[in-house]
């Protein structure tokens, strides 16, 4: 079984829970949908009854929050294989990262962000600096944090390479690039991460992410090798068909 627990809001709302020095056009900062101390206390007794806990985190200030509460549960609760998770994330540093990976936690980055509030990002909620380092895929898998990444549907369309695409590219819609080399990842890795990432983050790995004996018959058929086709075109690769359950349905359209 699994929860879904949402904490603060989103950083282009302005809802999101930010650190010092806040947002960066000056504005208040967010709202916590849930306070710290019902958050500890949704943790804690999530944990001590054997039930994986998703947190929706944005700003900063929740991560670091959600992370004090996850830890808390664990010493009172220990538990080697929880797979608490949090979604969107956006602003985790390095140092959340190796918090993450220290007690099992993973990640599920929303890297849309990158293109869709790139540019705003910068010039308005985090400024240039933060927004460098926002949907860190790069630093997730540097620090061995189980990675998987999302558009978060229907907040944006659900196109797993177009969100691919802008975890390898970090690019915004007017072609900035957010952060450098470090922050990206391989087109390998978001692969893997669109594919056995979300596997692992819902305890499904053993049924679904891969084509392995014993796992379901469901795929995507696309029209180019991704490896080939590489980074740049990464998100305009068609989809021929699919197969569910062993059974092939082609796209007239592009078959």
């Amino acid at each position: 079984s699994l929860v879904k627990l949402i904490a603060d809001g989103s950083i282009q709302g302005f809802s999101a829970r930010l650190k010092w020095p806040g947002y960066f056009n000056g504005a208040p900062n967010g709202l916590w949908y849930i306070e710290p101390e019902r958050l500890r206390s949704y943790l804690n007794a999530f944990t001590a009854a054997g039930i994986q806990v998703h947190v929706h985190t944005n700003g900063d200030e929740c991560t670091h929050v959600v992370l004090d509460a996850i830890e808390e549960a664990l010493r009172a609760h220990p538990w080697s294989d929880h797979r608490h998770t949090l979604q969107h994330c956006q602003m985790a540093s390095r140092s959340d990262f190796r918090r993450m990976r220290n007690m099992g936690v993973g990640v599920n980055l929303f890297t849309n962000h990158l293109y869709y509030w790139g540019d705003a990002h910068r010039s308005v909620t985090m400024g240039p600096e933060r927004a460098d380092r926002l949907d860190d895929c790069g630093g997730a898998l540097a620090e061995s944090v189980p990675l998987a990444i999302h558009s978060d549907a229907p907040v944006t369309a659900l196109a797993p390479l177009f969100t691919a695409w802008c975890a390898v590219n970090r690019r915004s819609s007017s072609g900035v690039t957010l952060g450098g080399e470090a922050e990206k990842i391989s087109v390998e890795q978001a692969l893997y991460a669109i594919t056995m990432g979300g596997a692992y983050s819902l305890k499904m790995d053993g049924e679904i992410g891969s084509l392995e004996v014993g796992k379901r018959a469901d795929m995507a058929i696309l029209a180019d090798d991704p490896i080939e086709v590489g980074a740049e075109g990464l998100k305009d690769i068609g989809v021929v068909g699919t197969m569910v359950g062993g059974l092939v349905h082609l796209n007239k359209a592009r078959a």
